[in-house]
């Protein structure tokens, strides 16, 4: 049976991350909540959730010792499936601006700032359900099709690179959704609270082979 690693660097939404992906995985895969070096560097699959500030993330990622070191072996070094949640895909980014400039983990080119809806109708935070456009790869993201899922943030990751974004959103102007690249997979919005079309991208996560 294989092994998702599950962080716990003290950010929220842990617990609900840790339901959903135990009622996706059926039985078929050990959901684990560690930050236990040891355990993430050997995991099958890696899940990054996260709430909260970019800046106060980061720094309790990197309060946890050897977790950093050992993500980047896991993910960078052996190919490790990987999946960032809310924040958790935020961190994939090279700095964010969130209470001034902090580095991010760097595996996805590109910035984290606030988001600045062009009309005064979309309100910040952004908060709801809301479809996705120009779905990319992987097939996990492609398959959400027009099912609407669940934003909660203020901030979102521009990437660099258009080929890294593999979804955007439309609230008062288009940002990224989701970001992929090789094994590195990072969604904006919330599967865990998105309901059966949440569960769905959870599952074929689990049964991603990139």
């Amino acid at each position: 049976m294989q092994s998702v690693a599950l962080i716990d660097y003290g950010s929220g939404n842990l617990r609900s991350a840790e339901k959903a992906l135990i009622r996706a995985a059926d039985g078929q895969a050990s959901i684990v909540v560690t930050h236990d070096p040891d355990l993430v560097a050997q995991a099958d699959r890696i899940v990054l959730p996260g709430v909260g500030a970019f800046a106060a993330c980061m720094q309790a990622l990197e309060a946890r010792d050897g977790i950093i070191e050992a993500l980047t072996s896991a993910v960078q070094g052996r190919g490790v499936p990987f999946l960032g949640i809310c924040v958790g895909m935020q961190l994939l980014a090279t700095r964010g601006l969130e209470f001034g400039a902090t580095p991010g983990l760097g595996w996805i080119d590109g910035e984290v700032r606030k988001v600045e809806p062009a009309t005064p109708q979309a309100k910040i935070p952004h908060m709801g359900w809301n479809t996705l456009s120009d779905l990319a790869g992987p097939d996990m993201i492609t398959a959400i099709g027009n099912a609407p899922m669940y934003f909660t943030h203020s901030f979102a990751l521009f990437a660099d690179r258009p080929a890294d974004v593999a979804a955007l959103v439309d609230h008062g102007g288009r940002f990224p959704a989701a970001v992929a690249r090789g094994n590195v997979a990072g969604v904006q919005f919330h599967p865990e609270k998105s309901q059966s079309a949440g569960l769905a991208l959870l599952a074929r996560f689990l049964e991603w082979r990139p």
